[in-house]
């Protein structure tokens, strides 16, 4: 559980063998504004939950990809929670929609250019058009469906590239957001890029998000479980029992450590 300094001056811990980055909502945003105004190459920001942490254990090119992120941060309110019993606290909650909401906000006043790539076309199209709206100052730089293959990635890595966008949102399930955008994010070339799994049907509409009293006590899962339980099921069942018996097993572990005598 050592900290150790990272290239912004900020501090990154070690919670559950995964590295975190010590930082607020704010200072993520200013973080990736600092990189649209800099030189123009890729970084990527990573949003870790409960689900993904415990598949990060047995899925090694997931885990590459998550502790290659340039700012590594916790997805899910059990996981600051977590962090506070093991004894490594981390900052806040930086949920990956709510990132997306603050960075539309920062688009919308600085005129940056946006690219949303995933879900269905009927989504999109509801996205764009809530954009539109909300984030007048943004600018739209492209979009397309996630519905794509690998004979495809070339095509749709030159799209993106041509676009000239600051900042990508990939709208698009783990693992394949986290290793498609760490594969191919020098090629990209692109300030900002952030996995955002279901958020383009959140802020498109059409899907609910679950009530402010269920995110604040960490059972946001439990709706998403409510609203899709044939395709949820697995993940967050199954996942929600392994990442408590890891938080529990570091606990006890910690626990039974020799103490130190000087």
């Amino acid at each position: 559980m050592t900290a150790q300094n990272v290239t912004d001056g900020t501090k990154r811990v070690e919670l559950l063998g995964c590295p975190f980055d010590l930082v607020t909502m704010a200072q993520v945003v200013d973080t990736c504004l600092a990189w649209c105004r800099g030189p123009r190459r890729s970084h990527t920001v990573v949003t870790i939950n409960a689900a993904i942490l415990t598949a990060m254990g047995r899925d090694a090119e997931l885990r590459e990809a998550c502790v290659s992120g340039d700012l590594i941060v916790p997805d899910g309110v059990p996981i600051v929670w977590s962090s506070k019993l093991i004894g490594t606290p981390l900052t806040e909650r930086v949920p990956g929609v709510d990132l997306m909401v603050e960075l539309l906000e920062a688009a919308s006043r600085h005129n940056l250019r946006v690219f949303f790539l995933g879900s269905r076309q009927e989504v999109l199209e509801k996205l764009l058009e809530v954009c539109e709206k909300r984030y007048q100052g943004m600018v739209a730089a492209g979009s397309r469906t996630g519905y794509f293959g690998p004979d495809d990635h070339a095509t749709v890595i030159e799209e993106i590239r041509g676009s000239e966008p600051d900042l990508l949102f990939v709208g698009m399930p783990s693992p394949f957001k986290e290793t498609w955008c760490q594969q191919h994010r020098e090629t990209l070339c692109v300030p900002v890029i952030l996995g955002v799994g279901g958020s383009f049907d959140i802020l498109a509409g059409s899907v609910p998000r679950a009530p402010r009293f269920l995110q604040n006590v960490g059972m946001e899962w439990s709706w998403r479980l409510m609203m899709e339980p044939r395709r949820m099921w697995k993940r967050y069942l199954v996942s929600n029992a392994m990442f408590i018996w890891s938080v529990l097993w570091a606990i006890l572990r910690q626990r039974l450590a020799p103490v130190k005598r000087w």
